[in-house]
């Protein structure tokens, strides 16, 4: 059972959520907050392998709400849910530690998988924030030579892995890519997020593109990096018409 807390200040957009979740009996929706810092203390006293975070909140916003519930339970993966999409509020959820980022149209079982996804330790982003990280990346003009040095803990197929992760493929498209098993392709995963001390694979496309290892690809035409069949992604194996996997 995937336990859910529900952290918006709309009463209606909270309770039209809790009876959107409940049709799922996976999971459980164990409380509401209506602003960032009830959804810290909820979050702390319930302990919800979910949080579905709002933005734009009075007292304390959902970005801050989840810089510190990094802090405070860095267990709890947010899922952050708005109806805004600004560079700063994608770039602020991530940087604060956020799992996902999706905006309210998504539809009902995007949204549930998504909370899925989440709650089993993967990351998501919709196609549009995707396609916004991917963008800024791109335009970082020097690779960050510190961060660069920890790319010698990888070995050479690590690395290659990496680069395929940073152009948005699957852990099935990078086992076809390099022709291995696709536990294959999910055990370089883990060991390079291990070895770089990274939490998932948002994580990995951001390290890759800022130490400059994607930088050829980052030129590339966004037609050019990834599988041609859909926009660059970070995704771990959901469909186009599913927001992505990271």
């Amino acid at each position: 059972m995937t336990r859910v807390l529900i952290v918006d200040d709309d009463d209606l957009m909270r309770a039209g959520l809790a009876e959107l979740l409940a049709a799922d009996p996976t999971i459980e929706v164990v409380g509401q907050a209506a602003d960032g810092r009830q959804g810290v203390d909820e979050a702390r006293r319930l302990a919800p392998d979910v949080v579905l975070m709002d933005v734009r909140m009075p007292d304390l916003d959902g970005i801050e709400a989840t810089r510190l519930l990094g802090q405070a339970a860095p267990e709890v993966r947010v899922l952050i849910l708005t109806t805004f999409e600004q560079d700063d509020y994608v770039f602020g959820a991530l940087g604060a530690g956020a799992s996902g980022f999706l905006l309210k149209r998504t539809r009902p079982e995007e949204l549930i998988a998504a909370v899925h996804t989440v709650a089993a330790g993967d990351s998501l982003l919709s196609p549009s924030v995707t396609r916004r990280v991917i963008d800024r990346m791109a335009r970082q003009p020097v690779p960050d030579v510190g961060n660069a040095a920890r790319l010698g803990a990888l070995t050479a197929r690590e690395r290659e892995v990496l680069g395929l992760i940073a152009r948005g493929l699957s852990n099935r498209e990078i086992a076809a890519a390099l022709v291995v098993e696709e536990s294959t392709a999910r055990t370089h995963v883990k060991r390079i997020l291990m070895k770089l001390g990274l939490r998932d694979r948002v994580q990995a496309v951001i390290y890759a593109y800022e130490t400059g290892l994607t930088r050829s690809a980052a030129a590339a035409k966004p037609a050019d990096i990834g599988p041609p069949r859909r926009a660059p992604d970070v995704s771990t194996g959901l469909r186009p018409s599913i927001p992505h996997r990271c």
